[in-house]
């Protein structure tokens, strides 16, 4: 007897089911506030250099000839707003000085990091590190804490990833002080974005697993979907305070307080009860079923448990030496190609998703309207993937993303290099292309967690997906990266980059199994049957 078929009597997604569902979902508000907070504590308003002198400031401006002969590296944009020319004549052959005092637009925000610690021009790469620093702790939570999830439980590591994020959510807002100096701040600033990144990896890798497991095959979309419509409402949570708070501290010590209620989410979350049975806890896991059961108004058969009990004891006796976690991956060539290909393919999510969502406030002169059009472009693509993943399966839509991302990432250029510069129509049309590829890339980014969730093995499932999620860091980081750095090039060059791995991820993506309406594999041996696209 499998879990699913013993689950589908007590009812599979009963009142019990839907309740602790909402929860989890409440939860998964957290990652994406945290995550997308540096948008605005971080953001980099408008700026020129501040004049040592009362003579006008376009007169230190450096024309075109001279950005091009003296940092020809830069964009001329970049290079006019960073360097001033020392003198007021029109001579080219001039050397020019770099800018180190600047005077930043307030129309949007009231103060931010970047201004607090001048993080412009050569100095961009303290922001970047930050940056890079939290997505580093993103990937060391979703190997630790997915490791300690599938050794200790799913919902003691919830309660302990809520604890660290409301420290370290409080040590961001506190610890930038000038009565500590720059070096000081910064690196308490850095630690906090870092822990504060981990705890956010063990609530949103942690919730998604539980939200899959408490539920029945088909309910798996809806739970994998859903759950995603609370993380793009949580986006908007954040616009709202932040468009109220314009200044970065008091921003972040508000969403701090908002985090304490959840330290208390410890005691009414569930344990997964496929869990407890995987790990052989099974009164533990019987205690759940029977309140499940009563929740659910359903009888439990305690007769059926225990065909269920014996079931999973022989399948334990049978395979005696059954490795778990990261060692399932390590016993076949199939579970070993699908953990190498789920890994490179939440690397290109990541770094497509997280590349063109921190780029969002360049969409248009206000960045409050550009990231709600983003986050409403997100919801919209959450929809449309919950229209077809039931009649598609996963794999073709995933695919299917995956390959429109990059084709439309290439009109790019065409747009730049054929059309009148800043002329209305080329402005219209790379909006068009900005909210079709944020579309793509929400739609291919939602699929793939719940791809990937349904391909490993319940006894390794969160160290799996925390492998993938740890891998996906890299992608992070390199989409930050690239925003900061091959934007100071071409500031189109990220889009192009990121369409061109696209392309290359939606190849392998052709070698995985269909997965849609076939029960959780509850060890690698399941998922050996599964097989590969081309592999029997």
């Amino acid at each position: 007897m499998q879990f699913d078929d013993f689950y589908e009597s007590i009812n599979p997604f009963g009142r019990y089911q839907k309740l602790k569902y909402f929860l989890i979902c409440l939860t998964y508000m957290f990652p994406p506030i945290m995550v997308y907070t540096w948008s605005f504590t971080a953001a980099t308003p408008s700026f020129h250099c501040q004049s040592s002198t009362d003579i006008a400031h376009h007169n230190y401006i450096p024309n075109e000839s001279q950005c091009r002969q003296y940092q020809k590296q830069l964009s001329i944009s970049e290079c006019q707003r960073c360097f001033r020319w020392t003198n007021t004549s029109d001579s080219s052959d001039e050397p020019m000085q770099a800018c180190t005092k600047f005077v930043f637009d307030r129309t949007y925000y009231q103060s931010t990091l970047v201004e607090e610690w001048m993080m412009v021009c050569n100095r961009t790469t303290l922001k970047s590190f930050a940056q890079i620093v939290f997505f580093f702790g993103y990937m060391v939570g979703s190997l630790v804490f997915g490791v300690l999830s599938d050794k200790f439980g799913r919902r003691p590591i919830m309660g302990v990833s809520f604890i660290v994020l409301t420290f370290a959510a409080f040590m961001c807002a506190l610890a930038p002080n000038r009565r500590l100096g720059f070096e000081i701040s910064y690196a308490f600033f850095v630690l906090g974005r870092f822990l504060l990144a981990c705890a956010t990896r063990g609530i949103a890798l942690t919730g998604f697993v539980i939200g899959a497991e408490i539920v029945g095959p088909k309910q798996r979309l809806f739970t994998g979907i859903v759950i995603e419509y609370f993380f793009a409402g949580g986006e908007l949570i954040l616009l709202g305070f932040a468009y109220i708070l314009r200044t970065w501290r008091v921003l972040n010590i508000a969403l701090a307080i908002l985090s304490i209620p959840f330290l208390f989410f410890y005691l009414i979350l569930p344990e997964s009860p496929r869990w407890l049975l995987s790990k052989g806890h099974y009164a533990h896991a019987e205690r759940i079923l029977r309140r499940i059961a009563s929740e659910n108004k359903k009888p439990f058969d305690a007769d059926q448990y225990e065909r269920l009990v014996a079931a999973e004891k022989k399948r334990k006796l049978s395979c005696p030496h059954v490795a778990h976690g990261l060692w399932s991956l390590l016993r076949s060539k199939v579970m070993i190609i699908i953990g190498i290909n789920m890994s490179f393919q939440w690397f290109v999510q990541n770094l497509v998703f997280y590349g063109v969502s921190q780029n969002t406030g360049a969409w248009l002169s206000n960045p409050y309207v550009a990231f709600a059009a983003g986050a409403i472009v997100e919801i919209v693509a959450y929809c449309v993937v919950h229209l077809v993943l039931d009649r598609w399966g996963r794999k073709l839509p995933f695919c299917t993303f995956v390959f429109l991302f990059g084709i439309v990432a290439y009109l790019v250029v065409p747009i730049q290099t054929m059309m009148v510069t800043n002329s209305q129509a080329q402005i219209t049309l790379m909006f068009i292309v900005n909210v079709v590829l944020k579309f793509l890339a929400s739609g291919s980014y939602a699929i793939i967690y719940i791809y990937a969730n349904e391909l490993f093995p319940t006894q390794g499932r969160n160290t799996c997906m925390g492998i993938c999620s740890m891998v996906a860091r890299f992608g992070a980081i390199i989409g930050t990266l690239s925003n900061d750095l091959l934007a100071r090039v071409w500031v189109h060059f990220p889009i192009v980059f990121f369409g061109t791995t696209s392309l290359l991820a939606v190849v392998f993506a052709t070698i995985c199994p269909e997965t849609s309406n076939r029960p959780l594999p509850q060890t690698s041996e399941d998922v050996e049957r599964i097989g590969l696209t081309w592999y029997d």
